[in-house]
């Protein structure tokens, strides 16, 4: 796999992660531990992202 394509995928990832947040943020039935985790992993991805990029 190509580094570009490996980045975008990791940004669509991300993306999803932001939505599911999002969503489960407005739910009235959110569990915070699991909308934290989501937080970290979208964060490593992140992290991953700015990484590859350079």
């Amino acid at each position: 796999m190509a580094l570009s394509s490996h980045v975008q995928e990791l940004r669509k990832k991300h993306q999803n992660l932001e939505q599911m947040v999002a969503s489960e943020q407005r739910s009235p039935s959110s569990d915070a531990l699991h909308i934290a985790s989501m937080k970290k992993q979208k964060l490593r991805l992140k992290e991953e992202i700015e990484r590859l990029s350079r």
